[in-house]
């Protein structure tokens, strides 16, 4: 009993509450022996005076016709319909939406309002009765929730993220929303915010509006949005009296130049019934210059057939209640034909319409509302299932659910009001973003949302412009915007206030001056000192009283840094200023021993390793071929010293003779005359360019050391320091003044209390050491920063602004306001340079790789040479004499490559000559040893071939010789 008492104190809070529903009344016969009853019966809940329901009731009753005569579906079923009127009331509308449900239904089409559709979705999900609504958009509506609401119309969450894509490609950063404070204005709107975060946009000013307000209730409202900044106005409301919000703005002002005016999908209703609803010329010309959405349907034939069926199916109302087709028609019409298919595939499937009492209803002591004759529609869910599994081409194009419960390809149309029509700039769809092609060409083509593929045609603005407006304005509340300055002690050439009055001078005062003058419009303001005058003020803390609402904006010498970038929004760096070293420095004069400084240690070691490398590779591979690189040992070393040190003045006497001997001197000039020629520059620099040194050679070493470091009061330097680079808060020493710096650096580290160094940034230390001579900046730049001015974050103010910086450094008038403040006759001259750029190993190791992998191959090349030849002989050898090969082949090919080749090869001529002889003196002993008698007689016979054989070898002797 418990559960049921829940159950009616829930249904008594519905009615309680207002909200607008309808009742819907049909005859169904129970009887479950039929599979398709002749008529089914189904509801509709209007508000008949709207503008919506005057067009859908139209629609609604063509389609049921339609359906009813086409034979192919329902088997020749008959739909009927029972429509009511909600009249606008809430209370009135639940209670006929209870005595509807008393019926039995089997679907609802309707309602038509948000609202009324959150209170019967609950009954709906209770009945298991599907809910179509053709008008409800609420993305709020989640199937989740109320899984028999069916939105047969696209959701809002798409045409929210049409305006935030507008709003985007505008380049506007924030939007005031007038809505109706209903469900359906709330819901929506919270979408907007929602898809405008994803653009990094936002609605600055939200401004609800009641139902049915009066004209003094809309011009309240419109007098507080005129007073805010933002001039992006997109408008939520109903079309019953979105035009007296229209007038109302026309009538205070707020229809022209400067304002946007963007209407959702309500406008584009009303200017489709514009015929028959007679607007006036005053109404027409209130809108003129907005922007409206329209829900995009595709020109098929079948929705221009009933385009021209319209004024017959028109012709029998009141010419005073007649109303053209608009989008919201084409969609009644398709929802009946969504459910007709449903209940076909229903049907098919062996689905029965039957009809149980719902047992908590009926333990309900209901009194007049009759709760417990309410009916369960038992197989709703399969039906449900079935409706949206339907996938069919109506008047509005294709029509199916996507896995979501969202209808497939949404896509708006993007109209402008112009005199007394509409001009269409454009579409949206979920799939390519703005685009001025339409939606069914861009469906057949990759999805791209790029910032370059996103178009829009020119559009007419309030005012009858074609110039994109800002969007947004300052107040007009008369306040002027305080603007925070640092009243600095030291470096006043930045900022300063004037004695005597509110006013400052100073570079960056000019600056901000000179872009403000810049912009299209007045910026009143009042510049405000932030600081006691004694010590220089912290910029951070400067920048965090703008979020505390103190400040409206921070201009002066404030370092746009990472802490100080996640309170405030800054404008494009205005001048570049990292963290620099400063340090004292000395001259360095040049002494005897000047010629050693061009190069490196390491640089002079492997270049005087090369002379040697080189000498000895050329050595080896001309030393068969030349007799320049032969002789006694202590001749070839002093040849290889020689030959190696004067290729530097290129005067070597020696010629080469072996290819690859020549090879390897040709690199090797080649890289001797590059490490000449630098050589040569860095010494003419060292002698010629005065030179300074310092025991400081940059960050590096004040991180090394234990010295104490100085740094600028206020600067964040010091957290940086501390952050970054670990650096002990013990030895970072606070200073206030170039006075100061001064003092300190020329005390130095020790018991005066100096310090090693000063870090602080780059234009500071430009001033500074425009009048001390004495300290330098040493080593290099280590933070890349710059200076900007500060605004509250999401301020469009930063954004004009940082534009105005780059004009005033593209004409010029940046760097001139750079030389009338900052620049100094520097006592330094430009010839002066810090210390020495030696040469290092690093910039030539690429040619000593070169050199040494010629010199590699040469010798691999010649090793292998030498050893094929060695081979050849030794074989040759062994062959003619018979022996075995011996250990001391390294030491016999030790001789072979020191011999010459002209020797070389006259031996291996005399081995084979002395060969041949031996082996024809065996041959003629063998003969002569062959009987006893004979031996004259051989003799006799081989006596004239021992003198050709002798006779041959002196002629290979002369030959050999020649």
């Amino acid at each position: 009993m418990r559960i049921f008492s829940v159950w009616y104190l829930v249904l008594a809070v519905i009615i309680s509450n207002g909200f607008v529903s309808n009742g819907v009344t049909t005859n169904v016969s129970k009887n479950s022996n039929i599979t398709i009853p002749s008529v089914i019966h189904i509801g509709a809940i209007l508000s008949y005076e709207s503008l919506v329901s005057k067009v859908a009731k139209v629609a609604i009753d063509a389609a049921i016709e339609d359906v009813n005569s086409d034979p192919t579906i329902l088997n020749g079923a008959t739909i009927q319909v029972v429509k009511q009127d909600t009249n606008f009331s809430g209370f009135l509308g639940i209670v006929e939406a209870l005595k509807f449900m008393e019926q039995d239904t089997v679907a609802i089409i309707g309602p038509q309002g948000a609202e009324i559709a959150h209170v019967i979705s609950h009954i709906a999900n209770e009945l298991q009765t599907p809910l179509l609504s053709f008008s409800v958009a609420d993305p709020t509506l989640s199937p989740l929730q109320f899984p028999f609401f069916v939105r047969a119309t696209q959701n809002d969450l798409f045409q929210m993220a049409a305006i935030a894509d507008m709003v985007e490609f505008y380049e506007w950063r924030e939007v005031i929303a007038i809505y109706v404070d209903d469900e359906h204005g709330r819901n929506g709107i919270t979408a907007l915010g929602d898809q405008l975060a994803e653009k990094r946009c936002k609605i600055s000013y939200k401004a609800p509006l009641k139902n049915f307000p009066t004209k003094d209730d809309i011009t309240d409202l419109l007098v507080k949005v005129a007073l805010t900044e933002s001039r992006i106005i997109v408008l939520h409301v109903y079309s019953s009296y979105g035009l007296k919000v229209f007038e109302t703005a026309k009538a205070l002002g707020m229809m022209g130049t400067g304002y946007v005016w963007i209407a959702t999908t309500w406008l584009a209703n009303i200017l489709e019934s514009n015929p028959t609803l007679g607007l006036t010329e005053r109404q027409r010309n209130s809108m003129d210059g907005a922007l409206a959405l329209r829900i995009h349907t595709p020109d098929s034939k079948q929705k221009k057939n009933f385009y021209s069926r319209w004024s017959e199916l028109t012709s029998k109302i009141p010419p005073e209640n007649r109303v053209e087709l608009n989008t919201y028609g084409l969609y009644a019409y398709d929802s009946v034909w969504l459910l007709a298919r449903g209940l076909d595939s229903f049907f098919k499937q062996g689905g029965k319409i039957s009809f149980s009492n719902d047992s908590r209803l009926q333990k309900l002591e209901s009194g007049e509302l009759n709760l417990d004759s309410m009916s369960i529609f038992d197989e709703g869910d399969k039906l449900l299932e079935n409706i949206l599994k339907v996938n069919m081409t109506g008047l509005t194009g294709p029509y199916a659910f996507d896995s979501k419960r969202n209808l497939i390809n949404p896509a708006y149309d993007i109209l402008n009001v112009v005199g007394t029509g509409t001009r269409k700039i454009g579409y949206w769809t979920n799939y390519s973003g703005l685009s001025v092609v339409s939606p069914e060409i861009t469906y057949l083509k990759p999805p791209n949302r790029s910032i370059a593929n996103q178009n829009l045609h020119d559009a007419i603005w309030p005012g009858q412009t074609s110039q994109r407006p800002r969007g947004w304005v300052f107040p007009n509340n008369g306040r002027h915007l305080r603007i925070g300055v640092p009243n600095r002690v030291s470096y006043r050439e930045f900022e300063s206030p004037i004695k005597g009055t509110d006013m400052f001078t100073g570079y960056c005062i000019d600056v901000f001056t000179a872009a403000l003058n810049l912009l299209p419009y007045a910026v009143p303001y009042k510049l405000q000192p932030f600081g006691d005058g004694v010590t220089n003020p912290n910029p951070t803390e400067l920048v965090r009283m703008i979020t505390a609402g103190v400040y409206d904006a921070a201009i002066g010498d404030i370092a746009i840094i990472t802490n100080r970038t996640r309170m405030a929004d800054f404008t494009q760096p205005y001048i570049e200023s990292g963290l620099v070293v400063v340090a004292p420095v000395r001259k360095m004069n040049s002494n005897a021993w000047a010629f050693l400084k061009p190069f490196t240690k390491e640089m002079w070691f492997i270049t005087a390793l090369f002379f040697l490398i080189i000498g000895a590779v050329v050595w080896i591979l001309e030393h068969r071929l030349n007799d320049d690189f032969r002789g006694p040992p202590r001749k070839q070393l002093v040849t290889i010293l020689w030959f190696s040190f004067s290729t530097l003045f290129f005067s070597h006497r020696e010629n080469t003779v072996s290819t690859l001997g020549r090879l390897v001197l040709i690199i090797w000039l080649f890289v001797v005359l590059i490490i000449n020629s630098s050589y040569t520059a860095s010494l003419t620099s060292i002698l010629t360019v005065q030179q300074l040194a310092s025991p400081i050679k940059g960050i590096e070493s004040l991180i090394s050391g234990d010295d104490p470091i100085g740094y600028q009061q206020g600067s964040f330097a010091k957290n940086y320091l501390i952050e970054e680079y670990n650096i002990k808060p013990s030895r970072l020493i606070s200073l206030n003044s170039q006075d100061d710096y001064a003092k300190a650096l020329h005390d130095g580290p020790g018991k005066k209390g100096g310090v090693a160094a000063v870090v602080d940034e780059r234009a500071y230390v430009e001033v500074f050491l425009s009048t001390h001579c004495d300290y330098s900046i040493v080593g290099q730049e280590f933070t890349k920063a710059g200076w900007g001015f500060a605004f509250p974050r999401d301020s469009p103010l930063a954004i004009d602004m940082s534009t105005a910086i780059l004009k005033l450094s593209e004409n010029g008038d940046l760097q001139r306001i750079h030389d009338k403040w900052l620049t100094r006759s520097a006592c330094i001259s430009q010839g002066t340079k810090f210390e020495v750029d030696r040469l290092q190993l690093k910039s030539f190791w690429g040619l000593f790789m070169i050199c040494g992998l010629a010199c590699f191959l040469a010798l691999l090349i010649y090793f292998i040479q030498m050893v094929r030849q060695f081979s050849k002989r030794n074989t040759e050898e062994l062959q003619t004499s018979g022996r075995s090969f011996q250990s001391r082949t390294v030491q016999t090919f030790l001789s072979f490559v020191d011999e010459k080749e002209d020797e070389s090869k006259n031996q291996g001529r005399s081995k084979r000559r002395n060969s041949e002889i031996a082996s024809s003196n065996r041959v003629i002993n063998s003969n002569r040893g062959g009987g006893g008698g004979g031996q004259d007689d051989a003799a006799a016979t081989n006596g004239p071939k021992q003198t050709f054989v002798e006779s041959s070898s002196k002629s290979a002797d002369n030959f050999d010789n020649v």
